[in-house]
């Protein structure tokens, strides 16, 4: 029988905070990121993400708390001694370089032979598909040009972690969407130990091997894209990556929730009977079941909706529900187009949806 391999721990956070002042920027952070893992730190403005990024970079040194790369306690390391390429938000290429030796800059300063820095330079510049701009300068290149030549640059001298600091920000829509697919890509064929840090959930979730959310200097949330989408571990969590509907609850058991006067099957929770929660569930677990349905009498999760607004968005439309239950939220949902066709939904209708059980959850209501 073959074994099966563990994968090695790369990077080990424990127990790490950072204030500034009297302001606590992160609180007892700790974080395993494994061998070739791809992962990002997700969250709003003012979370923690790029404190925690800058931390480990050693740019910003922890109030408290170790960091381990490689088994190497890095934690009172400069970041010269550390073992890492950064990209910047702002690429942070040396204007009055070319592109060639803002490449070659990392390898000059470890004093490689010119041959060997040439060689890797050309291998470099093919890798991030720029293999004639070498002469150029940076403000020569468009904004995604000069993000690759800021990832070669910053894997140049094969470290062993790559940071990137939300690196596509700064780019328009369609050209951040294709160098995902082209750092990601990257990052497999390197098998490079990845850090990326982004308030973007789609990219988030395109991206990561797995996801760590935060809010308010915590770690909410640690899991791969499916899991943190599908099941996520607070109402916080289920508000910021997608969209999720939410409304006012009263638990019944631990699988039922009453909203208005109907009770709905929901997922298992530990919640107290009787105590007030907020319900939730995502646009595409509200299923349409048509103008002419008729519900059977032992029938759950079945509620009877007006169909207020209907916007197309190309394999879905986006609609608006109202119903009894659910007073004055209304519950937004994504109908498949070919179902929208089949049951010739159109707005304005009394229809019925069911709501999925596996879908609906329930949380306590945040503070």
């Amino acid at each position: 029988m073959t074994a099966t391999l563990t994968p090695e721990v790369s990077l080990r956070i424990s127990g790490l905070w950072k204030s500034f002042g009297d302001f606590v920027a992160l609180k007892d952070i700790s974080l395993e990121v494994m061998d070739g893992e791809f992962v990002c730190f997700l969250g709003p403005s003012g979370c923690g993400k790029t404190t925690l990024l800058r931390a480990i970079a050693g740019l910003d040194l922890q109030t408290q708390g170790t960091v381990i790369q490689n088994g190497r306690d890095v934690s009172a390391l400069p970041p010269s001694e550390r073992d890492f390429g950064i990209v910047f938000q702002s690429y942070a290429l040396f204007p009055n370089l070319t592109v060639y030796r803002n490449i070659a800059y990392g390898l000059e300063n470890q004093g490689r032979a010119r041959s060997e820095i040439r060689a890797r330079v050309t291998e470099l510049l093919e890798t991030v598909g720029l293999p004639d701009q070498s002469d150029k300068y940076p403000a020569q290149l468009s904004g995604g040009q000069q993000q690759r030549v800021a990832l070669a640059r910053a894997i140049a001298t094969s470290p062993g972690l790559l940071l990137l600091d939300e690196p596509l920000s700064a780019l328009d829509a369609k050209v951040r969407v294709r160098l995902r697919h082209e750092i990601k890509d990257l990052q497999r064929r390197l098998g490079v130990t990845t850090i990326m840090v982004t308030h973007d959930q789609e990219e988030a979730l395109s991206m990561a091997d797995r996801i760590v959310v935060m809010n308010h200097g915590v770690i909410e949330q640690i899991g791969s894209p499916t899991a943190v989408y599908r099941d996520p571990a607070s109402l916080f969590v289920a508000s910021f990556i997608g969209e999720m509907n939410q409304f006012d609850a009263r638990v019944v058991d631990s699988a039922t929730v009453r909203v208005g006067q109907s009770e709905f099957s929901c997922r298992t929770h530990h919640h107290e009977s009787g105590a007030a929660v907020v319900a939730a569930i995502r646009p595409d677990e509200i299923v349409p079941l048509g103008a002419g349905y008729r519900p059977s009498p032992d029938e759950v999760n079945c509620e009877k909706v007006t169909l207020a607004d209907m916007a197309f968005l190309g394999s879905f439309w986006r609609c608006l529900l109202h119903s009894e239950d659910f007073g004055s939220d209304a519950l937004m949902a994504d109908f498949p187009t070919n179902a929208v066709r089949r049951l010739s939904l159109e707005a304005g209708q009394d229809i019925h949806v069911s709501l999925q059980e596996s879908g609906l959850m329930a949380f306590a209501r945040d503070v």
